[in-house]
């Protein structure tokens, strides 16, 4: 599993190229994974950090990069007032730079008319514009608290050096049937699937084919055919088992034994 994840993360594109209102993409340099032996994982801990171990285990790999801080919890006497998640130096540049990372599922609502409000979470409980202002109003601006600045003097790191970026990966699903969208200035290379309602689902045309509902940490992966793989009936009982819990599963379906697409069904 831990490689498998890991190769869904490397073959998730970013969500945007360079500068998106303020805030820079940070590019990865050459992730070499030919000499690269994955450690363990922990798969007892949310998908979100996970996803920080696989691109700690990357970034400690790769020669270009020396981690100085890895999930930082900054303090204010007991009280946690934030979380650093890289200070990493660029060996070749000398840079040293402050990297948010964040890995997100988003379906495209086009009923929305400013593109940059269409990407929400498939249960409604977040949304790519809260994230993007989240990154530049708070954990940006961690980095200048006098918390932060008092825990780079006692590791030495040069904090009017730091550069703030972003590595956010996305995996992105268009409404079901949707003609060809224009989705800039989000990267349209991040599209994987679809998203439909229970509505749509329950039609004739897919019937015959087999699914299976991936747990959360599978949805990083490409679907494949070594799974346990349902009925349509089968996964309707699901489904309907988890909107019940205001829950939208990720849904892999069979369309033979080499072709596979996977969609939200949401709530």
């Amino acid at each position: 599993m831990e490689l498998q994840q890991i190769k869904g993360f490397l073959d998730t594109p970013l969500l945007w190229d360079g500068k998106l209102l303020g805030v820079e993409q940070f590019i990865f340099k050459n992730p070499d994974i030919q000499s690269f032996e994955a450690q363990v994982i922990p798969q007892n801990i949310r998908l979100g950090h996970q996803v920080e171990h696989i691109f700690y285990q990357l970034l400690d790999h790769n020669q270009n990069y020396e981690i100085l801080l890895f999930n930082q919890p900054i303090k204010n006497e007991n009280r946690t007032i934030g979380e650093i998640d890289f200070i990493i130096r660029d060996t070749q540049t000398q840079e040293i730079i402050h990297i948010e990372l964040t890995y997100k599922f988003y379906i495209v609502d086009i009923t929305i008319s400013e593109k940059i409000h269409q990407l929400t979470g498939p249960n409604k409980r977040d949304s790519f514009h809260d994230k993007l202002q989240k990154i530049k109003q708070h954990q940006f601006k961690l980095i200048q608290s006098k918390e932060t600045l008092n825990l780079f003097k006692t590791r030495s790191i040069d904090s009017k050096k730091i550069i703030s970026k972003t590595f956010f990966k996305a995996q992105l699903f268009l409404p079901y049937k949707s003609a060809k969208i224009n989705i800039t200035p989000f990267n349209s290379a991040c599209i994987c699937g679809f998203w439909l309602r229970l509505e749509d689902f329950e039609s004739a045309f897919f019937y015959k084919e087999l699914y299976y509902l991936p747990s959360k940490r599978e949805w990083i992966i490409a679907p494949h055919k070594d799974v346990a793989w349902k009925t349509y009936k089968e996964t309707c009982i699901i489904i309907k088992e988890r909107h019940s819990q205001n829950n939208s599963p990720m849904v892999w379906v069979r369309r033979n034994s080499t072709l596979f697409d996977k969609f939200f069904v949401v709530w």
